[in-house]
């Protein structure tokens, strides 16, 4: 059992608690399921900051058998590109990964390795968005990679894609990301608006690109990119953001934000 290490600090400890807290981050947001939603990009800092802009990309999501969730490793221990096959625990119940899924998936690059997600938010703080919505109605699959170069988010997004094609089931791919850190909220928004354009071309090399010219310190550029690729080799043809936000905007400190981008990939 892989116990919830955030709850209580990204998000409320006590379920009733938190049950509200996801409420409140859905207020006002409808409830519209889009089906040919194939992936997204979600933020994953306290529900607080990013909530909103969280819960307005899983509004649209479909229901599906397995929700696969790439989340960086800010922790820098374990495997780097690392699966778990343990049952994970939140505030709101367990939620079974799905062991039949990491068994099919080449270990070429990818390895099991419960170590990597020990404390690790990136991947946990989107669990609770998914049981509010759907209960114990699915499956989930969780991969922590730590490299962040091109030929090896090819290579994860190749084999994610293979192995989803193989079975007769609806999975969607998660990239659990923030975007520009601790700058001025005028250059965070421009240089994330950069990104996120090529993003939503699906265009893998644009993004890693435009990352570097830019110097941009989203913290998900692997899981974002191992996403594109296989949601790309699926099918997908576009990226829509749904919403967009800063810290500042909670805080009203301008001088050193976060930005938080919710984009859906169809």
């Amino acid at each position: 059992m892989r116990r919830a290490v955030v709850a209580g600090a990204f998000y409320e400890g006590e379920r009733s608690r938190l049950q509200n807290q996801l409420q409140n981050c859905f207020s006002g947001i409808r409830r519209e399921e889009d089906k040919g939603i194939l992936g997204a990009v979600v933020p994953h800092a306290g529900y607080m900051y990013s909530g909103r802009v969280a819960a307005s990309v899983y509004a649209k999501l479909p229901r599906a058998d397995i929700f696969l969730i790439l989340g960086t490793n800010h922790q820098g221990i374990g495997s780097l590109v690392a699966l778990s096959k343990e049952r994970w625990s939140t505030p709101l119940g367990d939620v079974e990964a799905d062991e039949a899924f990491v068994e099919g998936l080449p270990k070429r690059i990818i390895d099991v390795d419960e170590t990597a997600h020990s404390y690790e938010h990136s991947i946990e703080v989107q669990l609770p968005f998914l049981q509010y919505l759907f209960g114990r109605k699915f499956h989930f699959v969780p991969l922590s990679i730590a490299l962040t170069d091109e030929d090896t988010t090819r290579e994860i997004g190749e084999d994610l894609a293979n192995t989803i094609a193989k079975i007769e089931k609806k999975v969607v791919v998660l990239a659990s990301s923030d975007f520009t850190h601790y700058e001025p909220d005028r250059i965070a928004r421009e240089k994330d608006g950069y990104v996120i354009e090529a993003i939503n071309e699906l265009d893998v090399a644009k993004f890693y690109n435009r990352v570097y010219e830019r110097n941009v310190t989203a913290c998900g550029i692997a899981p974002i990119a191992a996403m594109m690729h296989a949601t790309k080799k699926l099918g997908a043809t576009e990226g829509k953001l749904i919403k967009y936000a800063t810290s500042a905007d909670i805080t009203g400190d301008h001088r050193a934000v976060v930005g938080y981008g919710g984009i859906i990939i169809i």
